[in-house]
């Protein structure tokens, strides 16, 4: 994929929907923080049920951090690694509240020194909550790209790198949240839903499918 079809690629999807957002439910930076550490390894889904429990009883570092490790179990045990979890979040409440005055920083050397926070993590609230120019790369991030043609790479990381260089700046501040969701719910793992795709006449993964089609028809 040339520079001019990412430009094509990043219109189309900003055209079908022009404020992509997580699916997260947050009402607060700090609510979005716990979120997005709960939800390695879990669904979205999974979590909002979990959160939409949590949050109405406890919603900030002192509040969660009163509950105790074992209380925050009770609210999010339907989460895998709920109990590596719960400690990672007690462990962060704890640090907001002695390092940072109970906010979260608007730092990535920051974010990623809380427990149960990577890069990855960093990036999504950097991205959402504070608006700056960085891509989180998730399974479905790599997936895509590196099957579109978007930007091809062996590691999450390199795929990060790469798309930070080749997606156009007007588009970057919702790149993130264009390509989660596209592949989310379209260019899906095991069976990409392509005739539903407004931006297959730009993958190589469609166009090579296309090919093999005509091959051997």
């Amino acid at each position: 994929m040339n520079q001019a079809q990412r430009r094509e690629f990043f219109a189309t999807l900003q055209a079908h929907n022009p404020a992509p957002t997580t699916e997260l439910k947050y009402s607060s930076p700090f609510e979005l923080l716990v979120a997005v550490i709960l939800s390695a390894q879990a669904t979205d889904v999974g979590v909002n049920k979990a959160t939409d429990k949590l949050y109405p009883v406890a919603n900030t570092p002192q509040a969660i951090l009163d509950l105790g490790v074992d209380g925050l179990k009770h609210y999010i045990k339907t989460i895998g690694l709920f109990n590596s979890k719960a400690e990672n979040v007690i462990k962060t409440c704890r640090i907001l509240l002695e390092q940072h005055g109970g906010e979260v920083p608007e730092d990535r050397a920051a974010l990623e020194a809380l427990p149960g926070v990577g890069r990855k993590t960093a990036n999504v609230i950097l991205n959402t909550v504070f608006k700056q120019p960085v891509m989180a790369v998730d399974t479905h991030i790599f997936r895509l790209s590196n099957r579109t043609g978007l930007a091809k790479g062996k590691t999450v990381r390199a795929v990060e790198d790469k798309l930070m260089k080749v997606v156009p700046k007007e588009f970057m501040l919702d790149a993130h949240h264009w390509l989660i969701l596209h592949g989310r719910y379209v260019c899906t793992a095991r069976k990409p839903k392509c005739d539903e795709c407004c931006v297959s006449h730009l993958c190589d993964y469609f166009r090579d499918h296309q090919r093999r089609a005509a091959r051997s028809a």
